[in-house]
């Protein structure tokens, strides 16, 4: 169950961070920015459900799973296909081994 919170809370966030990148930058209408926040309420929400007794840990796991995310919505979202240092910066995050 907390993979599939930490999955809604990345969408959550980076459909967020989108509205606010789309009214900043690509020039739409700063009524983007309505849902965006109601995005990222939802994403500050959707954290607070994981079970840990550290905020920190709960951040920490999620990273992984939200630069999946955000590749996958740069190319499925935006159209723009991760070239080869998106992939590697990714795997060295989620797949470097972990001090004990």
């Amino acid at each position: 169950m907390t993979y599939l919170i930490y999955i809604a809370a990345a969408l959550a966030e980076i459909a967020g961070c989108f509205s606010f990148w789309a009214w900043w930058r690509l020039a739409k209408s700063p009524l983007w920015l309505v849902p965006g926040l109601v995005s990222l309420a939802l994403f500050g929400f959707l954290l607070a459900l994981v079970d840990t007794n550290a905020a920190g840990r709960a951040y920490a796991a999620y990273g992984g799973i939200y630069i999946a995310s955000s590749l996958g919505w740069l190319w499925l979202i935006e159209g723009a296909r991760p070239d080869r240092f998106d992939l590697a910066g990714a795997a060295l995050i989620l797949l470097a081994p972990r001090g004990v």
